[in-house]
């Protein structure tokens, strides 16, 4: 874990919900060497080992995909990578997946002992703060040397971090008409984010891309504005905890995943929404 970063928060959140079902006591561990694979394999080895420790949970980053596969192995072990749940059954511990790209949710339970686990981010609701409680042990020789930590891409926003976004779908119809997606974000002090054709077309950077070749969200209240719901959307999004659609198709899949439906134009329905919410701001 690192103190800070929302995805060890949301993984803290689930270690604690899990070990409070299962009666197991939480450690929770901060790297203070510098990263290589082979480096945190050993520490992490080492640790687990020592501590007879038997789940072994992971936010779903970039250097968990590096070396978690090979740890788990190190025990004889697969990891469980990417899970958006995870539940009690009798004793043992069941993690949800999604598979192609969420169209079906996969069930896994896992066997024997260590279970090595990593979630997805927004899969969980953060805690506000976490203290470490254990630190890795110093690693021997590895065959690797620290190099610069990789970055995805370099972002002017987080959009992961937004507690309000204004998504933005083809329904828009031109770039010229984002100015009414932009009126109600700055209206609710929300961050805009698009489906990947908004993106693809240029009409918004690719870092505001949301779904599946794009960020995953999970804030507050995601407005989707002329968004059908396409699944490779969806992923990205609906672990928000409050949906609201605007679209003119009643039988756009949007509604079935929205808490609130909004069925109209949305070029009559947004003027009137931001209007509104300006008048209730004072």
């Amino acid at each position: 874990l690192e103190a800070g970063q929302k995805t060890s928060l949301e993984t803290v959140a689930a270690a604690i919900d899990l070990g409070a079902k299962l009666g197991l006591p939480v450690h929770l561990v901060e790297p203070a060497l510098a990263y290589t694979a082979d480096g945190f394999t050993e520490a992490l080895e080492k640790l687990i080992r020592a501590g007879g420790f038997s789940i072994v949970l992971f936010p779903h980053t970039y250097q968990v995909r590096d070396y978690a596969p090979k740890l788990a192995t190190r025990f004889d072990r697969a990891l469980i990578s990417d899970a958006i749940r995870l539940r009690v059954d009798d004793g043992k511990v069941i993690a949800t997946r999604q598979l192609f790209q969420g169209k079906l949710n996969a069930e896994i339970e896992a066997v024997g002992s260590p279970v090595f686990v990593s979630l997805q981010a927004g899969a969980y609701e953060p805690v506000a703060s976490f203290a470490v409680t254990e630190e890795l042990p110093e690693a021997g020789a590895a065959r690797q040397r620290p190099e610069e930590r990789f970055r995805e891409a370099a972002r002017a926003v987080d959009l992961s971090a937004a507690p309000i976004i204004v998504s933005v779908g083809r329904g828009i119809k031109e770039k010229e008409n984002l100015g009414l997606i932009e009126d109600l974000a700055k209206a609710l002090g929300a961050e805009i984010a698009a489906s990947r054709p908004i993106c693809d077309n240029g009409w918004l950077p690719m870092e505001r891309q949301v779904g599946s070749s794009g960020q995953t969200v999970a804030p507050r209240l995601y407005l989707a504005v002329g968004l059908s719901g396409a699944i490779q959307h969806l992923v990205g999004m609906k672990g928000s905890k409050t949906i609201v659609a605007i679209n003119k198709d009643p039988n756009a899949p949007i509604f079935e995943v929205a808490d609130y439906g909004i069925c109209g134009d949305l070029f009559e329905v947004l003027p009137e929404l931001t209007k509104g919410i300006l008048a209730a701001k004072g």
